[in-house]
């Protein structure tokens, strides 16, 4: 591989930027139907995951995660558990038009 094509593949992951940037004080959506979501589920559960830790006891962060991987009662809801145990709830809303789910978690 020469140093080109070696920085570009740097340059992709750079590109995945945080879902979010600050902690959310309120009731909020997090998109994570992006191409780059489609393409990795460890991704979207990294960053549902990142989504609910920046979001303020009290409220909700609604995860909108991308239809390719199926419903995320399949492999978000364990890695919630796992990270989050009794201080958070969350349940399958609906699917969307267009195809992506809509996981609702409240911060207790």
């Amino acid at each position: 591989m020469d140093a080109t094509s070696h920085h570009h593949a740097d340059d992709r992951d750079a590109e995945i930027e945080p879902i979010t940037d600050r902690v959310h004080d309120n009731s909020w959506s997090a998109n994570l139907e992006q191409p780059r979501h489609a393409e990795s589920r460890a991704l979207v559960v990294e960053q549902a995951v990142s989504a609910v830790e920046h979001t303020t006891e009290g409220h909700h962060v609604n995860l909108v995660t991308h239809g390719d991987h199926g419903r995320p009662e399949t492999y978000l809801f364990g890695a919630l558990d796992a990270a989050f145990g009794d201080d958070a709830e969350w349940e399958y809303v609906e699917q969307c038009g267009c195809g992506g789910h809509v996981t609702r978690v409240h911060v207790e």
